[in-house]
This record gives C-alpha cells, structure tokens and sequence, in this order.
C-alpha cells in the first residue's frame, strides 16, 4: 500500500498537500490571522464600493473608471481564491489542501497575477492619451476598444496560467507533500521537485516576458512620454493636476510589479522560503487591499461620487 502511494505520489501527489506554513511559530500564526483577516475585510469593502461607484454616478462611465473597475474586480476574485484557505490553515492544525484545491488555487493565483500585469499596461495607456493626446481621447478610448483591452488582459492571464499550472503540478515530488508555503504557488512547488527544473524555469521566464517584462516596459514608455508632456506644460496648476491624474497608478504599478519581479524573475534556488511567504502576505492581501485606498484618497471624482451616492452632495458638484 505504501509503495502505491509513494509511486502515486512521484507523479502529482493526488492525495493532496500539507500547507506547512508557519506552523513552527502558532504565535505568529495567529498574529497573521488577525491580519489577513483585516485586510481581507478591507479588500472587499474597498474594491466593492469603488465597484458600485463606478456603476452607479454616471459622471464615472469612463474609460479610466471602466479598467479601475475591471481592476478592482480582479483584486476581490484574486484575494478571495487565495485568502480564505489561508485563514484556514492559519486558525487550526490542519494544514491540508487536497490536490484539486491546489491546482485551483495555483490557476487563478496565477491568471489574476498575470491579468493585472497587462491591466496596469492597458491603464498605463489609458494615461497617456488623456494626457498627450487630450483632444483625441474620446475618439481613441471608445467604447469597443476599453472592451477588446480589457478582453486582452483577461484573456492574456488565463492563457499564461493554463500552460504554467499543469507544467508546474506535473513535475516529480518522490513523494514530497510538504508546501514551506500557505499557498499552492509556483516557485514553491517548482522547489518541492526531486528533477532537473531548468526547462520549466526557462519556460516561465520566457512566459514572464510576454506577462510580466512586456507590459512593463509598455507601462514605462508610456511614463516617459508622459513625464515628456508634463513637463512642457507651462502653468505648474496644470503640471500638479497632470501628476494628480498618474500618481495613483504609479504608486500601484510600484507595489505590484516590485514584489511580482522579485517572485517570478528569480532562479528557484535562491528563493528564500521565508521571504518569499512575507512578500506573497504582501502582494496578496495588502497591495489589493491599498488599491482602493490609494485611488480614493487622491482622485476628486471618486470622493464626489460617494458623497451623491450617500446624499451628501448634489448630482453636479
């Protein structure tokens, strides 16, 4: 029997995986929870309100507000995939995640991961025509386009994750079912594999180039032009509400992309197990959680809209 399940356990480990986490330290196991939780909450307060703002005041049927949106969407069904089966295993001793729960979990981890790389590029652009090209903006960002590039992202992260996830979930564990993680993600699993992983690395890297290097650079080219038409702006009211316009993505853009590079980009063997579960903790409950935050407090239009939708201010302001 045993030999079965070891021989079972080479290929896939069917049976499931242990979710070790910080098992070793309960004290900060609970510490976390309470922390996960409260972003969590927070996440889906946020992202839900901007979600029902852009819906509802019609001063936001925007392109920019539509991929804001589709943005925040994406930061609820993200964190939702992966954060209550990390409470979970969090509160109790069971540490378990059957394999279907993994492989579910590793899929829209990766998916939405790779979604929002080409969101954030597709709200770079956005950028960039309200600001250099502003008389033109209605006529380029219409409707059917804000529709085939937000299609683009969707479909662009999916596509990624549907080659990574089976390539990632067959490799040989010799019988290893212990995840140093508290969720199913790739560079753990791919450091779990008792085989040669090169070819699989550098399937993903040349991956990460189209999903994660390839809207970067677009995201910069489009600052640069940007910083450029900024720049020559003569009135500094005007420079100063250019800025307003970009910040906030900006400061998005940096959290995102600074933990996913550092995740994705780096060989497995110098992954540090540790560091990879804090900076996994951060682009997981706290850059999505933050998002609404950091659009809220520096947009005019959102605040105005939630002030009409809860009657403390007239339809034009």
């Amino acid at each position: 029997m045993w030999s079965q399940v070891t021989e079972r356990d080479n290929v896939s480990s069917p049976e499931g995986f242990i979710l070790v986490g910080f098992s070793d330290r309960p004290l900060l196991e609970l510490v976390l929870f309470v922390v996960v939780l409260t972003f969590y909450l927070l996440t889906l307060f946020g992202n839900i309100t901007i979600i029902l703002l852009s819906a509802l005041d019609s001063r936001l049927h925007t392109p920019m507000y539509f991929f804001l949106a589709n943005l925040s969407f994406l930061d609820m069904c993200f964190t939702t995939g992966s954060v209550p089966q990390m409470l979970y295993n969090l509160w109790g001793p069971d540490k378990t995640i059957s394999y279907l729960g993994c492989a579910t979990q590793l899929y829209f981890v990766l998916a939405l991961g790779g979604v929002e790389c080409v969101l954030l590029a597709v709200m770079a652009y956005d950028r960039y025509v309200a600001i250099c090209r502003p008389l033109h903006y209605t006529v380029i960002m219409h409707p059917r386009l804000c529709g085939k590039l937000a299609s683009v992202a969707w479909l662009s992260g999916f596509g990624n994750s549907l080659i990574m996830t089976p390539q990632t979930l067959l490799l040989p564990r010799c019988g290893h079912r212990r995840v140093d993680h508290f969720l199913c993600e790739m560079p753990a699993l791919i450091g779990m594999a008792c085989v040669d992983t090169m070819a699989l690395e550098a399937l993903a890297f040349a991956l990460a180039i189209f999903i994660i290097l390839a809207p970067l650079s677009l995201i910069l080219t489009s600052y640069g032009y940007i910083a450029r038409a900024v720049l020559a702006i003569k009135s500094a009211a005007g420079r100063k509400k250019a800025f307003n316009t970009c910040s906030s993505h900006l400061t998005v853009v940096s959290l995102f992309y600074g933990t996913i590079i550092y995740m994705y980009l780096q060989p497995a063997n110098t992954y540090s197990q540790d560091q990879g579960k804090f900076l996994t903790l951060f682009y997981t409950i706290v850059t999505p959680s933050v998002n609404p935050l950091i659009y809220t407090l520096r947009n005019k239009d959102i605040k105005e809209a939630m002030k009409k939708v809860l009657g403390k201010g007239g339809a034009d302001t």
